[in-house]
């Protein structure tokens, strides 16, 4: 009998109409049935301060609460200037806040990102792993999945057109897939 796991993602996009959130939503549709794929929003957080840790916004309540939740996460970003966007370090700071209360402590992770250039977001997921690797997140290290996105690749309704990128995202969601329920036969969950 398999175990349905619950994944939170987080777009690392504010964009309502970015194309990262456009892969997530593509994801979600091509994940196999035993993930169940949510949204984290990052919308609303305000920039990270450290004299809130002792009154949390709500949304940054929100956000360990809806971290917390899931069994794994999944972070599908864009690049900016060779690194993560803003929004999602700050996310990322929320979530490890106040100190002695990180919610990404042993949760299984994966990165992936879509962008229009050809190393696509290669140098934001490589500075995102490493963010993740000390606060200590497991994340898959292979497949890594850079994709370089062309207009029409994902329709509206989330369908990936070509038919070589449907069956890499096939692959990499296997792949989490095993990450997950690897990491949960290993350890207990709480």
């Amino acid at each position: 009998m398999s175990m349905t796991y619950e994944v939170g993602y987080v777009v690392g996009s504010l964009s309502r109409g970015s194309i990262n959130r456009r892969l997530a939503g593509a994801l979600a549709g091509l994940a196999p049935q035993d993930l169940r794929f949510t949204e984290i929003p990052i919308r609303d957080l305000p920039l990270y301060d450290h004299d809130l840790d002792q009154d949390f916004p709500s949304a940054a309540r929100e956000l360990k609460r809806a971290i917390e939740g899931s069994d794994a996460l999944l972070f599908v970003t864009p690049e900016y200037n060779r690194s993560i966007p803003g929004a999602l370090k700050n996310a990322i700071d929320w979530a490890t806040r106040p100190w002695g209360s990180n919610s990404l402590d042993g949760k299984p992770a994966a990165v992936i990102g879509a962008s229009p250039g050809l190393i696509s977001t290669a140098v934001a997921q490589h500075h995102l792993k490493s963010i993740l690797s000390f606060t200590n997140s497991p994340v898959l290290g292979q497949p890594e999945a850079y994709i370089r996105y062309t207009d029409g690749l994902i329709t509206d309704n989330g369908k990936v057109t070509d038919e070589g990128t449907e069956a890499f995202l096939r692959r990499y969601l296997e792949a989490f897939h095993t990450h997950i329920s690897t990491f949960a036969r290993s350890h207990t969950w709480t």
